[in-house]
């Protein structure tokens, strides 16, 4: 089946939206690495590795329709305030633009009736909601510890236990 146009764009759109995500959370990484936060740094570098995943997940769907896939130009991430709060409250809004644009594919592939695409775009509606649920959380528990170093490095330490699945 011929791929529409419309979903075509939009498929590299997110394509390159996940390769910003990435690029994101790296920068974010970088900052609580900064911090001395290792455990924080560790998720964020997986988050990241994630988000590669999630960009060739759409490349190789646009690859399979006959499509080449296209990265658009991305602007460097913004800097946040050098916090453990800033830096998860920037991921949070990352993740929420994320959801927005995934919605927005489901939004397409229901107006085009592009069934060929349902299943990738459903796999990413769930795990968006998994995707900002857990980071919220995070953002949560590093707000109700507030500056009590000891609970700040509690979660460090416990963010620090993730495993790279991909």
């Amino acid at each position: 089946m011929t791929l529409n146009q419309k979903l075509q764009s939009a498929l590299n759109n997110q394509v390159t939206a996940e390769l910003e995500a990435a690029l994101i959370y790296l920068q974010l990484s970088y900052i609580v690495d900064d911090l001395g936060l290792t455990g924080m740094r560790d998720w964020l570098r997986i988050q990241s590795n994630e988000e590669l995943t999630h960009a060739q997940l759409f490349a190789d769907h646009l690859s399979a329709r006959n499509v080449t896939p296209t990265i658009q130009a991305i602007a460097a991430p913004a800097q946040p305030e050098r916090t453990a709060v800033a830096v998860f409250e920037a991921a949070l809004a990352h993740e929420e633009k994320i959801s927005d644009l995934i919605r927005n594919l489901a939004a397409i592939v229901d107006e085009v009736r592009d069934y060929d695409a349902r299943p990738l775009i459903d796999s990413f509606l769930a795990e968006q909601i998994e995707e900002v649920s857990t980071v919220r959380e995070i953002l949560d528990r590093i707000r109700i510890v507030g500056s009590d170093g000891s609970g700040l490095l509690r979660i460090d330490a416990e963010l620090g236990t993730r495993v790279n699945t991909d």
